[in-house]
């Protein structure tokens, strides 16, 4: 559920009619629901409660520092993927055992400098990266923990793109190799592996990959036991998927209900990433037409927003609802397909194809639903485009978190060299 909605035909983000906002802040705009944001964690925190979990928000699906905020003051954890992630995650004041780090290509100035954050752990991704984590604390004289990340190669049948625990991705170590680290876990005098950790993929709308993946860890860790290896955490990532189109997802409870009786066989503590699920559907990108074209094969809606602003339909092909922001009568009237199309030099610059669309008319709004992850995180400035404004609502009051960016902002580290200017 989400709180944009309908009310005497024009959109609303909760009690702020969505045209009003376009008007007022101009376009591309992206617009996200407090409401929706923080209704989103607590469901799922309730679904979990009789284990008392720590909800790591993954800061990937949108580092917008309101948004990480907001979430931080509710009591999440974030799920850090860079040193950039790092430096938003101190700005926002999260504590630093609420901090888990995760990325196959950590380099030495990021360890470092999350060591002397003091975060909770880092997850894991090869032999390599943990004799480097070791070395690094030793020069800094520091006890580091970690999780190791295993890739227990399941199907997670979602996206080729995203999906992240195949045997045959980059990602997490294979079993067989955990084990012989975690023998030789006495070798790595400055660290101490707490945890095992997977994430298997994104946008995952059925239970069973989940339960064959935590299936897997559960008996990995019983194996454990009987050698002696204790472990303290269990981190189950994230992956959960959203309603974008009719997929028909597992809610917060549905997916407890089907995991808990796995994980209550297991004395650890239990640790979820989850992101798309929790700020997906709380934004939306705001876009205005500015022109109909008509060929003799194709008719064109050519919107001011484009694949810099939300590269998921380019990227995955990847379907996004499409909504006017005023739905009168007329309005509704399905007329031929078109594609919904913007100004960017691309081919592949789209957000829907072949998709019936009411009467619309240059100057219309159009309102792109479930963009709050990976949308403006995912954003560039190819073809030198300003990237969006961002703004909350929460109830009837709006907030700017983040001005649009300026055409001198777009030259602002760039330097000519003496030579070009004749010096």
């Amino acid at each position: 559920m989400h709180e944009f909605k309908y009310k005497r035909n024009n959109l609303y983000c909760e009690e702020i009619k969505v045209l009003d906002l376009a008007k007022h802040f101009g376009t591309p705009l992206y617009v996200y629901s407090y409401h929706t944001l923080i209704d989103h964690f607590i469901k799922l925190k309730t679904a979990f409660r009789q284990i008392d979990p720590l909800i790591c928000y993954s800061v990937k699906a949108n580092s917008n520092l309101a948004i990480l905020k907001a979430l931080v003051d509710k009591g999440s954890g974030l799920d850090i993927v860079s040193g950039g992630e790092l430096f938003r995650a101190i700005k926002v004041g999260c504590p630093p055992e609420r901090i888990v780090y995760a990325s196959v290509g950590k380099t030495d100035a990021e360890i470092e400098e999350a060591i002397k954050t003091k975060i909770l752990f880092f997850n894991v991704e090869s032999l390599s990266e943990l004799e480097n984590i070791n070395r690094i604390a030793e020069r800094l004289n520091k006890m580091v923990n970690v999780a190791i990340r295993i890739n227990p190669d399941v199907e997670p049948k979602t996206h080729k793109f995203i999906t992240t625990g195949k045997i045959t991705n980059k990602f997490g170590i294979d079993f067989k190799s955990a084990y012989k680290i975690l023998l030789l876990r006495r070798n790595f005098l400055h660290i101490r592996i707490r945890g095992l950790h997977i994430h298997i993929g994104s946008q995952i709308t059925t239970p069973e990959p989940f339960v064959a993946a935590i299936g897997k860890m559960v008996h990995f860790v019983e194996g454990l036991g009987k050698e002696g290896i204790e472990l303290e955490y269990l981190n189950i990532g994230g992956g959960l998927g959203i309603i974008y189109d009719r997929e028909t997802p597992q809610t917060a409870k549905d997916f407890a209900a089907k995991v808990l009786p796995l994980l209550s066989k297991t004395a650890l503590k239990i640790i979820l990433e989850p992101g798309r699920f929790i700020v997906g559907n709380a934004g939306i990108l705001v876009t205005k037409v500015l022109y109909i074209k008509t060929t003799p094969k194709k008719k064109f809606i050519i919107v001011d927003s484009g694949m810099n602003d939300l590269i998921r339909p380019a990227l995955y092909d990847a379907f996004h609802q499409i909504l006017p922001l005023s739905a009168t009568q007329g309005f509704r009237r399905r007329t031929a397909n078109a594609d919904v199309v913007g100004p960017i030099c691309e081919s592949a610059d789209f957000f829907a194809k072949d998709r019936k669309f009411p009467n619309l008319k240059e100057g219309d709004y159009l309102a792109i639903m479930g963009a709050g992850a990976y949308g403006f995180s995912m954003s560039s400035n190819y073809n030198s485009r300003v990237r969006a404004e961002e703004i909350m609502v929460v109830k009837d009051r709006k907030f700017v978190i983040r001005k649009r960016e300026t055409y001198n902002g777009l030259i602002h580290n760039e330097l000519v060299p003496p030579f070009l200017l004749g010096l």
